[in-house]
């Protein structure tokens, strides 16, 4: 019995490095799997090597979001202050599950009424509470109003006074976020060691 080619080989991804192990089998598709920082993947024999190279990021990429999502869904504090934040408003909304999501990209936050469940963005976690707060807050007034009328931006506004302070925080993340790569190193390097706030002062 002629055993399966195999090889191994180190590959980091998202500032993670693992170690991948390959075997070459009788199957049509490519699987993988991951455990600690070992990544084996099973591969069809006549696969070309380009192909599978090209590949194994990408499901790497997959698996570490997945363990990561995994990870901050298990932390409950995100529930309790959403349902916090429910209780503020006339009417309560139901809300029974908070996921921290880190594939949900385009948006920064949704809620299902199916299962009452408020899908965040996984970068909210580590922003101030009434960020946080706010757009749960967002997410939880489109139960009783569905569009951004003039009814729903005063809704927010009576459970959440800070609602512009978190939007005006928003809008810089994003756009910082969009343009940090195209940022020269020198403003990058300010940035980082950026002022507080109150950015203003007196100088006689």
């Amino acid at each position: 019995m002629s055993k399966e080619p195999s090889h191994s080989k180190t590959i980091t991804v998202e500032g993670t490095t693992l170690t991948v192990h390959v075997v070459r089998k009788a199957v049509k598709n490519v699987n993988a799997r991951l455990r600690g920082s070992t990544l084996s993947v099973s591969a069809p024999t006549r696969m070309p090597q380009a192909d599978l190279d090209r590949l194994i990021p990408d499901m790497a990429r997959k698996l570490l979001r997945r363990v990561a999502a995994h990870q901050i869904n298990a932390e409950g504090d995100a529930l309790a202050l959403a349902q916090r934040v429910a209780a503020r408003f006339p009417q309560r909304p139901e809300v029974a599950h908070v996921q921290f999501s880190t594939t949900q990209r385009a948006r920064w936050g949704s809620y299902s009424r199916g299962t009452r469940t408020i899908r965040l963005h996984a970068a909210l976690r580590h922003m101030p509470r009434y960020v946080l707060e706010s757009v749960i807050a967002h997410e939880l007034a489109h139960v009783i109003h569905f569009d951004h009328s003039d009814a729903f931006w005063a809704l927010v506004r009576s459970v959440d006074p800070e609602v512009e302070k978190a939007d005006a925080f928003l809008a810089g993340v994003t756009w910082l976020g969009r343009n940090w790569e195209t940022l020269p190193p020198l403003e990058r390097s300010l940035l980082s060691a950026a002022p507080s706030a109150d950015h203003s002062s007196a100088e006689e």
